[in-house]
């Protein structure tokens, strides 16, 4: 924003703002570029035309305290946050509180160029608009700063819904500002905490079933599996998923990430060159688990038995796994439910529903 601000405002080339920054011109330009695209948005060509006001007044206020003529590289600091607009402390709480409203189905933010508030509302089952929560104005130029925010309908009174970069935001203030409450240090690892979604599953051990909390986002199947259809239905059953991570659990026991990549005759034909024999009685948890993740993939066979290795087990995204096998766009996702559904098959026909324990 600055140095769209130091280029529109101030005359300042791309090319200087690109020598003063120690970034490349092509850089500069598509920082402009973006927020001069994003100015069709009113409620942030309303934030940026304050911020460019309010920098302007405190030109002229340290210009009237006698303040030495400003040079090419004396010009107003425009990094300095006007703290009715970037008030962090504030700004958390009212992120938490209003983003906590706008998160929720059917919510939107609604502004008027007359009003001094936005307000947040809700559509109900029968019709009717709940108003869920009032902020002020300049909170509402924050939020549309930050990407918070993206405007749906503009018009006499524009509407905005939250964007996917305000839900990781939403989830990183809760989840700090529960640390702070608990007395807990601050992790070292925020931003990564806002991507990972928990969920509880059921295994089974020695000592027999228990839950065990896992990271939904990691596996690309997970993330499939929570998608929808045009008719509301899941586009990968439970039983779907809970296949692919039975084949991601044998993978990741046998231990055989690295030399996957590397040696697939080897992994395919299960054999053990240079390892401990198979009635051994040595290591017979991995070698079991390989022999289960083997059988899987020649029961699936060449092209779903690659597919289902390379986005359940290497958890490649389908994007990149129908660049590196040659498919066209958008077929991934077919393919891979199609050696879903087989790999089912597999595990129903040569384990029974239960499957044996791992390991």
């Amino acid at each position: 924003m600055r140095h769209y601000l130091d280029h529109t405002e101030d005359g300042t080339s791309l090319r200087e703002l690109a020598r003063r920054e120690g970034l490349h011109a092509s850089t500069i330009l598509r920082q402009v570029r973006r927020f001069e695209n994003r100015r069709e948005d009113p409620l942030m060509d309303e934030a940026l035309t304050a911020i460019s006001r309010l920098v302007s007044r405190q030109s002229d206020v340290s210009a009237e305290k006698d303040a030495p003529p400003m040079s090419v590289h004396m010009r107003p600091d425009r990094s300095a946050q006007p703290p009715e607009v970037f008030d962090e402390q504030a700004l958390v709480r009212e992120g938490i509180r209003v983003l906590r409203r706008l998160a929720e189905p059917g919510a939107v933010m609604a502004i008027a160029p007359d009003l001094d508030k936005a307000v947040v509302l809700r559509d109900l089952p029968d019709g009717r608009s709940l108003r869920t929560a009032v902020l002020e104005r300049s909170v509402a130029h924050a939020f549309a700063l930050k990407d918070w925010v993206t405007c749906r309908k503009p018009g006499r009174v524009a509407t905005y819904e939250i964007t996917s970069a305000g839900r990781a935001a939403l989830k990183r203030m809760v989840e700090e500002e529960d640390r702070r409450r608990q007395g807990m240090a601050e992790a070292a690892t925020p931003f990564g905490e806002q991507h990972r979604v928990w969920g509880e599953r059921e295994v089974m051990d020695d000592a027999g079933p228990r839950r065990v909390r896992y990271n939904l986002a990691e596996s690309p199947v997970a993330l499939l599996g929570r998608r929808r259809d045009r008719d509301g239905k899941p586009f990968l059953e439970p039983e779907l998923v809970a296949a692919a991570e039975r084949l991601r659990e044998d993978f990741e026991l046998a231990q055989m990430g690295p030399r996957v990549a590397q040696n697939w005759d080897r992994f395919l034909t299960g054999g053990d060159r240079g390892a401990f024999q198979p009635d051994s009685g040595l290591a017979e948890g991995p070698s079991s688990a390989r022999e289960r993740v083997a059988a899987a993939l020649r029961d699936l066979g060449p092209g779903l038995g690659d597919v289902a290795l390379r986005c359940c087990c290497f958890l490649e995204g389908l994007e990149v796994a129908e660049k590196r096998m040659g498919w066209a766009a958008r077929s991934g996702k077919i393919v891979l439910r199609i050696a879903l559904m087989r790999l089912r098959r597999h595990y129903e026909e040569t384990y029974g529903k239960s499957g044996p324990l791992i390991g």
